[in-house]
This record gives structure tokens, C-alpha cells and sequence, in this order.
């Protein structure tokens, strides 16, 4: 069965042609990028095909609104936000990282509506914009605390991206050294989780 096929019923189902056209075929008429870019804001589930090959292509095409917004002048991904990003590709953190970026947003896309009531409340006080930098500094804490337990090197020495070398761990020629690694690890985990519990009831 083809990804098209196998596609949810609730989901809006776009083609890609190789004219690159878009074909949106519950209203049967094509499409921009503009246009999808406003049913992602309207909270409309769409999906992308390769009308050719029937390949799911979503994530190119949302990839491409974005670098067409940014083009636009709407800045929304810092620089040392992009650079730390590309940093992680290849990786061994590689795979931590969707889960975490989807939990930081849906965090922020909980605390919207507050965070625009405060800025009507303090409008040209810079209060609301105080929270959302505090908001961010709380998810890059929480960032930075879950590449450095969960790397799976930290305990050994290795490197985090974007975080200082550790000090290389005494030698031990006894197998006490892994287990005393292994405690370190558990302790760590340990003290991750209370700092997350901590950081996510603020």
C-alpha cells in the first residue's frame, strides 16, 4: 500500500506535481505555498505527496514555508539556534532531539494565550516579554540538562555539542571503575528527572 493510501481520512491530502504546482484535492484547485502556510496556522492537517511516486514529501514542503517566511524577514530561527541544530545532525543526541524540540513547543503553544495577556497588560512595560525570555532560558536548562544525561559518552568523558570538554575520569584497571560509571549515570538520571519535575511545574 502506498503512503498516499495509507494516509488518515481527517488529513487534507495535497499532490506535488513535477511542475511543482500544488493540487489540493478536497477543494480541487491549486494551491502556494502561502496557502498552506495559513491552513498550518488554521490548524488544518494536510499532507504531501509526490503525485509521480506517491512518496510523503510533508516534511520538505514545510520545511521550504519556513525558509520562504524567513526570506520574508520573519526571524523566527536565531542563528546560534540554527548552528546548535546542524550541530546535531549526525549526531549520537540526533535522536533526542524532534522529541525535545516538540515538547518545548507544545510547552510555549500551552502558555500562548498567557503570554498574550500579558503583553495587553503590559504593553511597552516589557513584563510579557520578560516571561518569554524566561520561558525560553527554562527550555534551554531543560535542553542542556537532558543532552548531559542522556548522551550516552557523558559518563565516559565524552563531549556534548556546544558544551565544555569534561575532565578526563582517573584510569581504573579494575571492572569497579565501570560500575562506579554505571552509579554516576544512574545518579544523574536521578537528578535529571527531579531538575525536568522541577522546571516543568513552573
Amino acid at each position: 500500500m502506498s503512503e498516499e493510501k495509507a494516509a488518515p481520512q481527517s488529513a487534507v491530502v495535497i499532490k506535488k506535481y513535477a511542475n511543482r504546482r500544488l493540487y489540493n484535492t478536497s477543494t480541487s484547485t491549486y494551491v502556494t505555498l502561502d496557502d498552506l502556510s495559513v491552513m498550518v496556522k488554521s490548524g488544518t492537517d494536510f499532507l504531501v505527496y509526490d503525485a509521480k511516486t506517491g512518496e510523503d514529501i510533508t516534511r520538505s514542503v514545510l520545511t521550504q514555508i519556513i525558509f520562504e517566511e524567513e526570506n520574508k524577514g520573519t526571524n523566527l530561527l536565531p542563528i546560534n539556534f540554527l548552528r546548535q541544530l546542524i550541530r546535531f545532525y549526525g549526531d549520537s543526541m540526533q535522536a533526542f532531539v524532534p522529541g525535545f524540540l516538540e515538547f518545548s513547543l507544545e510547552n510555549l503553544g500551552k502558555e500562548q494565550e498567557k503570554l498574550r495577556a500579558q503583553m495587553l497588560e503590559a504593553w511597552g512595560g516589557g513584563d510579557a516579554f520578560k516571561s518569554m525570555q524566561d520561558h525560553a532560558q527554562r527550555n534551554m536548562a531543560m535542553f542542556s540538562e537532558a543532552m548531559k544525561v542522556f548522551n550516552p559518552f557523558a559518563a565516559m568523558g565524552g563531549a556534548v555539542p556546544g558544551a565544555p570538554a569534561p575532565a578526563k575520569p582517573q584510569q581504573s584497571g579494575s571492572a569497579g571503575g565501570s560500575r562506579d560509571d554505571l552509579q554516576a549515570l544512574k545518579d544523574q538520571l536521578a537528578a535529571m528527572q527531579q531538575k525536568l519535575d522541577t522546571l516543568t511545574s513552573k
